[in-house]
Parts: structure tokens; sequence; C-alpha cells
């Protein structure tokens, strides 16, 4: 069983009466009346970060996957709270001062308020971060319509990439092995979109698990579906050159996870103000697809859907 089907099996109807919990199928709650959003995220080691080596870069990626919850919903984060149990080689002086130097740039880079948490000892370390906005409105993943175009911020790949080559699953030279991994640990999140989101998104939530398998979280409980082109979803130069040089397929690279990017729709008479509105704030926004009411298509360069053939659709936490 996955995280998904849990939720929805054994917490889903213990929401059903309190409206800002969206029901669960959503990464934030939110209080309308109070204007009050919030999103809760726990980090786990040899899950979330393989080991405890760089934890000065532990520290940016779960601050940044955090607030991507908020940001992709249009609303820009205030405040975070940071429970962290942590063993003997964390709490060692040396990795604290690189622990509270890491996220005083965070806090800073962001303009985001330390305002509380908890600290307890444990040999497997744990991290869980709530981020804290308020707005008036929010965009929801579940809003599509029909015929609306579908987009992403940034490049894909890159981070599940870094985190292969950590693995020694794939190989590359030095340069190569050096971007791919600081992307994996310090996505570029779009984060000045949060200001725009609700004025262009129909729905949005951010790509954290995978393209495809973000994509049917968008689609759930409406009766639409998705059709994208796997040519037009945006990677790196670096990544582009690394799969032609080993002859790999693109799209075992771009639905795996850790992107950390903004995946929304918008309606088709928005297209020019998108793209001038990327041009303007220097964010790469990417139409790769579009809402229909026929069955999920993931088409190639051949016209060929892979939506039984793709190997990864994304990241699922497995209990059982």
């Amino acid at each position: 069983m996955d995280d998904d089907k849990l939720i929805k099996k054994y917490f889903y109807k213990l929401s059903k009466n309190n409206p800002s919990s969206l029901y669960l199928n959503d990464d934030v709650f939110f209080d309308k009346k109070r204007e009050l959003v919030i999103s809760t995220d726990t980090y786990n080691e040899k899950i979330h970060y393989k080991n405890l080596n760089h934890p000065d870069l532990i520290i940016k990626k779960i601050i940044r996957s955090s607030i991507s919850d908020l940001i992709c919903k249009g609303v820009k984060p205030k405040y975070i709270f940071i429970s962290a149990s942590i063993n003997k080689f964390l709490a060692k002086h040396s990795n604290l001062i690189l622990i509270i130097n890491s996220l005083k740039k965070e806090l800073k880079k962001y303009q985001i308020l330390l305002s509380g948490g908890d600290t307890t000892f444990s040999k497997i370390t744990s991290f869980t971060v709530t981020s804290v906005g308020f707005a008036k409105k929010i965009i929801q993943r579940n809003e599509t319509k029909l015929n609306d175009i579908i987009y992403v911020t940034g490049n894909l790949g890159d981070a599940f990439t870094g985190l292969m080559l950590m693995n020694n699953k794939i190989k590359a030279n030095k340069s190569e092995t050096d971007y791919f991994k600081k992307k994996y640990f310090t996505p570029n999140l779009p984060f000045d979109l949060y200001k725009f989101i609700p004025k262009i998104a129909s729905s949005s939530m951010d790509v954290s698990d995978g393209l495809i398998l973000d994509l049917e979280r968008m689609m759930n409980r409406q009766k639409l579906n998705y059709k994208i082109h796997i040519d037009k979803v945006p990677i790196s130069k670096k990544l582009k050159n690394l799969i032609k040089k080993n002859k790999f397929k693109k799209e075992n690279f771009i639905s795996n996870g850790d992107d950390y990017q903004i995946l929304f729709t918008s309606s088709p008479k928005n297209l020019k103000k998108i793209k001038k509105l990327a041009s303007r704030i220097k964010i790469k926004i990417t139409p790769i697809g579009k809402i229909i009411k026929e069955a999920n298509l993931i088409l190639n360069s051949n016209n060929e859907n892979l939506i039984k053939s793709m190997k990864i659709k994304g990241y699922l936490h497995t209990f059982r």
C-alpha cells in the first residue's frame, strides 16, 4: 500500500468535517476565514537523504522542499518550524555550526523566520518542517479545466541524475557529477512565481514525487485526463548531453522526483501572457501538454503512447 492509498483508506474520513484540510487531497491546510496556510513534511535518513556527509546541504534541501508546497499555491512562506531527531554525529559542534550557518542563509534568501520546533535524540535522524504563510486565496491541485494548457517551471531530471550518480547507478565526468549533485541538494525554486500563480493558474502543485505521478494526483477526483509530449518536457543542457552520450531514454529521467518545480494548468487564452511573464521575471515556464477528456497520453517523438511502458512514473512510499 502506498502513501496515497493509506491516507485515503484510513485518514480521509476523519477530515470530512474540516474543509480547511482540503480533505487531505492537497499539499496544504487552508483556513480561508483566517487566511492561514500550513504545510508539514517529514524527512528521514536513508529515505530522503542517503547519509549525513553534508548536513549543511541536507538543511538547504529540506527547507526548500517544504516551502515549495506554499509557493506552488501562490503563497509566500513567512514562518517555519523545525523538529529534529538527531544522533551524536549531527550533535557535534562542527556539524551544528554547518547546519546553523546553512539555515541562516536559507532564512535570509527566502525571507522566512524560524519560529519554533523540537529536538530529540535518535540513532536514525529525521526532520519535520512546518511552513506557514497567509493568503486570501490559494490555487488547489484539483481544479483543472478541459483544454487547459499544462505548464512546468525550470528543468526536470537533474536532481534524480544526481541521486543516480551518488548511488553509482550511472557514470559522468567530474564537472557533470558536481553539477547534478548540487541540483539534488539545492533545487532552484521558482520562488517569485508565487505572486503570479493566483492570477494565471487554474490548478497548481509542486513536482516533488515525479512529473507523471504528480500529474495523476492533479487529475484525481476529476473526470479529466492529461496529454503531454516527452519532447516538450524541459531538461538542462547537461542532462541532454548525458542522455545523448550514453544513449539513455529521456522518459526514464523526467519523472523521478526531487525537482521542486511548479506544475500548473492555465486557460489557453493566457498563453501569451505567461510567455511574457516568464521573460519578465526570468523563470523558465514551458507548456508541455493539455487537459483532455480521453485517456491519459504520454507521447514520444514518434507519437507513440508511453503510458504503459514507462518504467517510473514517480516516487511513492510503500508500507506493505
